[in-house]
């Protein structure tokens, strides 16, 4: 039955925890048609994907907070969302919900004029995270939503009314997306993360309405996800057998001295929160040790600890035996490094290049699979050094990355904004392992602009780009993310793609083909190349990539 949530004038934490599930509800049954508004053809991480996977994230660490307060609850979601952040799209969401939560600290309940000043710390946050902020995007969608709730507020309406009159504001500004975005125009959509955000609103404002749940809430994760972090080492030393979670709540908590007294506790350490309410995660030896120690801060809840050597005692012993070789099987001391590195990878093949150049650990991601924030931290965690570079492979896994220097802070963590595989061999290539670590970052950084990227892949939609013409299916050539050749044939694509790359007039070209591609077809290619221009140098490598037939490095 619904209730006329008009006569709402406080909004309780139980009521913000409902409206999240009412907003994740709604985008997860609108990702797709989310997705289909992107306007790039070629296989993507697509933004209701990957939004939908961040507030599903929230979702779920809100459901483990058992208070009442408006406050806990939005801290919980804003931990959840950060952690779970995939894509440039998710993690500006990420940062609106992180907003929102610091505009609701202290709050048990909170009024419709509070409500819309959290929205506008949202967008305050939201802005100052991303470098370069586009118009006609997610971000001026949810500024506008922002001005309409002040607005509405302004009046004395309750919160329902406020996310409505927040709604329509956002309704009409994401209608004009395609005026602020030539892009948008040609394609003839409006903007996909503006409309996500939107579909997200909807849910708030069917909560507060009283609707109710046609089925549960699913909190789905990507099939890939229990082999979305892989490495050198497959199973984690399990030195610290007790996996330990829980919520410190109290008053004036320094997140940065507990993380700092619980840096040589164990590993995996993760402290994030606010004075109120601390999450701490930690593998340790003596559980115990460490909720005496938090205790002292204030009181514990959700306390969760998992033994992981019982846990996983048999997969440990399974894979060791299929994986590694009699050599690594010996014993060796684990110490910590100088420096160490983390990258991105989007096939076993390139994965296999990047280890040979001195990657400690390989995400499997990239196109369609982007790694969360959580996936990037937890790789960084296992790379013993002082010092880690990470390499994310992927203009859309940047941002993501770029929030992981936040959450570890127990060494130093270098983001090189490498955009796409040759981007990421080239900072390799320009890594010095004996080197300072500040210029061996700058070194890395430098060496992206000397190399040329291309890649082959499909349309996934039929679409105008520029003054291409592109159909379902047609095979696409782009240079630095951008479509410059399109035609039916693979092999003639490619080669059209590298000539337009000028790649006879430089020394280098390195292809890597994808598992859609035989070894026959791929020497096809090779064949061309050497009867071309014999001088230049050619690296040819299996990557086993999907969705890309081939990725090219000249330089």
């Amino acid at each position: 039955m619904k209730s006329d949530g008009d006569t709402v004038n406080m909004i309780t934490g139980l009521q913000w925890k409902q409206m999240m599930r009412f907003g994740a509800r709604a985008l997860e049954r609108k990702k797709h048609d989310v997705d289909a508004l992107n306007v790039f053809p070629v296989p993507d991480g697509d933004t209701g994907t990957n939004m939908n996977f961040t507030i599903q994230s929230a979702v779920k660490d809100a459901e483990k907070t058992s208070g009442a307060s408006v406050a806990e609850v939005a801290t919980a979601v804003s931990m959840g969302s950060l952690m779970g952040a995939r894509g440039n799209s998710g993690v500006i969401l990420s940062q609106l919900l992180r907003g929102i939560a610091k505009g609701l600290e202290g709050h048990k309940e909170a009024n419709g004029l509070q409500v819309a000043q959290a929205l506008q710390v949202g967008v305050d946050t939201a802005y100052k995270a991303v470098m370069k902020p586009v118009e006609g995007t997610i971000l001026t969608v949810a500024r506008e939503v922002a001005k309409g709730a002040q607005n509405s507020a302004k009046h004395g309406a309750p919160p329902l009314q406020i996310l409505k009159d927040a709604y329509v504001r956002g309704q009409l500004t994401l209608e004009k997306t395609p005026d602020m975005l030539p892009v948008l125009k040609q394609a003839g959509v409006v903007d996909a993360g503006g409309q996500g955000f939107l579909i997200i609103l909807s849910g708030w404002i069917a909560a507060l309405e009283g609707q109710e749940f046609e089925e549960e809430v699913v909190l789905a994760t990507p099939q890939a996800e229990s082999q979305m972090i892989r490495g050198i080492t497959a199973i984690e030393d399990l030195e610290f057998p007790y996996c330990t979670e829980f919520l410190v709540k109290g008053q004036n908590l320094r997140v940065e001295k507990i993380r700092e007294d619980l840096a040589a506790s164990g590993d995996s350490l993760l402290v994030v929160g606010t004075e109120e309410v601390v999450k701490i995660h930690v593998h340790v030896k003596n559980p115990g040790n460490i909720l005496d120690y938090a205790i002292q801060w204030g009181s514990l809840h959700q306390v969760a600890i998992h033994n992981m050597l019982e846990q996983n005692e048999a997969m440990a012993h399974a894979q060791k035996h299929e994986e590694l070789d009699e050599s690594s099987l010996q014993e060796t001391p684990s110490e910590e490094k100088e420096h160490g590195i983390v990258a991105v990878a989007m096939g076993e093949g390139i994965a296999d290049v990047f280890r040979s150049l001195g990657v400690d650990e390989v995400i499997f991601g990239g196109q369609t699979m982007n790694p969360s924030t959580e996936n990037i931290v937890e790789a960084v965690r296992k790379v013993q050094a002082k010092n880690v570079y990470i390499l994310p492979n992927n203009g859309n896994i940047v941002m993501a990355a770029r929030q992981v220097k936040e959450l570890v802070t127990d060494r130093n963590v270098y983001i090189i904004p490498t955009k796409s595989i040759p981007q990421g061999i080239s900072a390799l290539v320009n890594y010095n392992p004996q080197g300072d670590a500040a210029e061996n970052a700058k070194n890395m950084e430098d060496g992206l602009s000397l190399i040329k990227s291309g890649e082959v892949t499909y349309a996934v939609r039929d679409s105008q780009f520029g003054d291409l013409e592109i159909s379902e299916g047609d095979i696409l050539g782009l240079i630095e993310d951008v479509i410059q050749v399109t035609g039916k044939d693979r092999l003639q694509v490619a080669k059209e793609t590298l000539d337009t790359m000028k790649w006879k007039d430089h020394d280098l070209v390195t292809i890597f083909y994808g598992e859609d591609v035989s070894e026959e077809q791929a020497e096809e290619l090779r064949t061309w190349i050497a009867a071309e221009a014999p001088h230049i140098e050619l690296e040819l490598y299996p990557g086993y990539q999907p969705l890309y037939y081939y990725i090219f490095g000249v330089e």
